[in-house]
């Protein structure tokens, strides 16, 4: 997949926290906690969103840059 735009949306600090919980989650022994399976499924789900919309911006600019 190529690197676009990310149209000013906070996409890279939401996989940077994704990242940053699950990095934490796993340098510990203790078992994960509803509460914080929660927190990566949220956050998961705003990075979904956010592609999904960043594709639809892409391609609209794409069909302007055409016409």
């Amino acid at each position: 997949m190529r690197s676009l735009a990310d149209h000013g949306l906070p996409l890279v600090q939401l996989k940077e926290q994704r990242r940053d919980l699950v990095v934490a989650l796993q340098n510990r022994s203790t078992p994960v906690s509803s509460w914080e399976l929660m927190q990566i499924a949220a956050i998961q789900q705003a990075i979904s969103a956010f592609e999904d919309v960043i594709t639809d911006l892409d391609a609209e600019m794409e069909m302007e840059a055409a016409a």
